[in-house]
C-alpha cells in the first residue's frame, strides 16, 4: 500500500511562484508514474503534469506548460511541481496521483482512472 502526502499549498499573488510536494510511503514509488492533477470548486479534476517512473519523460497540460515544471527526487520518494507566473484560474486544490503502470502514454497519464493512489490535496489560492 502507498500513501501520499501533499505540502506546500498556500495564498500567493498572480505573478508570484509556488512549490508544492508529494510525499510517499512505500518502497515502491521509483517505480510509478506520478501526476499532479487539480480540482476547482464546482469543475472536474482536471490533468496538469505528470513524470515517468525514470524522470525522462514530462507532459504538461496546455494551460500550463512553460509556467510549472514536474520533477521527482526518488531517494526521498517526493514528486514536486513548480508553479511559475500564477495566474488566478491557477486556483484549486492540487492532488498528486501515483500510477503502478509504467507506460507513459498521454491517453493514460491525462485520465484520473488511471492512477492507483492519491493524496488528501493542497490548497492552492491564486489572488489577482
Amino acid at each position: 500500500q502507498v500513501q501520499l502526502v501533499e505540502s506546500g499549498g498556500g495564498l500567493v499573488q498572480a505573478g508570484g511562484s509556488l512549490r508544492i510536494s508529494c510525499t510517499a510511503s512505500g518502497r515502491s514509488f521509483s517505480t510509478y508514474t506520478m501526476g499532479w492533477f487539480r480540482q476547482a470548486p464546482g469543475k472536474e479534476r482536471e490533468f496538469v503534469a505528470a513524470i515517468s517512473w525514470s524522470g525522462g519523460s514530462t507532459y504538461y497540460a496546455d494551460s500550463v506548460k512553460g509556467r510549472f515544471t514536474i520533477s521527482r527526487d526518488d531517494a526521498k520518494k517526493t514528486v514536486y511541481l513548480q508553479m511559475n507566473r500564477l495566474k488566478p484560474e491557477d486556483t484549486a486544490v492540487y492532488y498528486c496521483g501515483g500510477d503502478r503502470n509504467p507506460t507513459f502514454q498521454v491517453v493514460i497519464i491525462t485520465r484520473p482512472s488511471s492512477y492507483d493512489y492519491w493524496g488528501q490535496g493542497t490548497q492552492v489560492t491564486v489572488s489577482s
